[in-house]
């Protein structure tokens, strides 16, 4: 029995219709059954990449940079444990975070000075790296409804000297009502199946899976991303992300969205040079999508990365009434 048959039956039927490709779903299936190495970002708002480089060589701390994007590490040999007890962790100078994880923010892009929403922040991951790459100026709100979830996520920003972020907690699928077209950018990295988190060694991490939930985590996916959408200034940008496979969660949303805000919309290419993608699906059982649903991206779980998928929409016109509009230029933000 391969290690990988220990992961839900139904899931293993489905995976065979999403990755027709034998010897890819075979090397998917072998990463699931693999412990990947911790990987970090240093926090360029305390110091450069460069110089956790320089810190690491003078400890002795095997480690790659991978060539895509100049903050990240992928340690060898570590622990998280050794990890969290070096100062560079305490003073909050690098972040634990997955690979796949750290995409989203640099396909977004924020630019410095910018309104930014992170409609599903928790645990603060991609919060505190936008914050990075936009030098704390700016503004971002950090969103989350879980008051457990939002307790590490203010934690973590805190620890990581974020000072250009504030918190709200609203449902993500009402939040444009009080930010009607109000930010430049949304992140819109929403709840969902993980299927490309799953690990036979942590039986934790598929434990809960089920179709059901994946049609059910569906729907509040799309109106997490309508939300988000609404929230969106004319000619703004917006991410969403999935650490799943699933086209339900996927594409599926995307092509709901699509149909749902017409000429209001236009998915953008996605450039991640040195990152193994390939593009969204055209069509799930036997549904045509949108044709430009391609230009999404997906990544399939491997040694190192866990799955993702990720598009961009940019919002080329209001899709909202005018009495609904956004009329003013500073907004109060609710502390939680």
């Amino acid at each position: 029995m391969k290690d990988w048959e220990s992961l839900p039956e139904q899931f293993l039927s489905r995976l065979n219709r999403i990755i027709p490709d034998q010897k890819v779903r075979l090397s998917l299936l072998e990463s699931y059954t693999k412990q990947r190495p911790i990987t970090l970002r240093a926090n360029t708002l305390k110091l450069t990449g460069n110089h956790l480089d320089d810190i690491f060589t003078r400890k002795g701390i095997s480690f790659r940079r991978p060539g895509w994007y100049r903050d990240a590490f992928i340690l060898e040999g570590m622990t998280v444990r050794k990890l969290t007890e070096l100062p560079e962790h305490h003073e909050g100078k690098l972040y634990i975070q997955r690979l796949s994880s750290m995409l989203p923010p640099l396909v977004l892009d924020p630019q410095p000075g910018e309104k930014i929403l992170d409609i599903a922040a928790a645990p603060g991951s991609k919060t505190t790296q936008m914050a990075a790459l936009m030098g704390n100026t700016g503004s971002i709100i950090a969103n989350d409804t879980s008051r457990i979830r939002m307790l590490r996520l203010k934690a973590n920003v805190k620890m990581q000297g974020a000072t250009n972020v504030s918190f709200a907690s609203l449902p993500g699928q009402i939040i444009w009502k009080q930010y009607p077209e109000y930010f430049d950018r949304v992140l819109a990295d929403v709840p969902c199946s993980m299927e490309g988190r799953f690990n036979t060694t942590e039986p934790k991490t598929y434990a809960s899976w089920t179709s059901g939930k994946v049609r059910q985590l569906s729907e509040i996916q799309k109106w997490i991303l309508r939300s988000a959408f609404s929230s969106l200034r004319v000619g703004g940008r917006l991410v969403y992300a999935t650490c799943t496979l699933s086209p339900e969660e996927n594409e599926v949303v995307i092509d709901w969205l699509l149909k749902k805000e017409g000429g209001n919309i236009e998915p953008e290419p996605i450039r991640l040079p040195g990152v193994l993608t390939v593009p969204g699906f055209r069509q799930w059982q036997g549904r045509k999508f949108d044709d430009r649903i391609i230009q999404a991206i997906r990544i399939f779980p491997s040694a190192e990365m866990e799955g993702f998928f990720v598009a961009v929409l940019r919002k080329i016109k209001s899709n909202l009434p005018q009495h609904l509009r956004s009329s003013i230029d500073v907004k109060k933000i609710s502390e939680v």
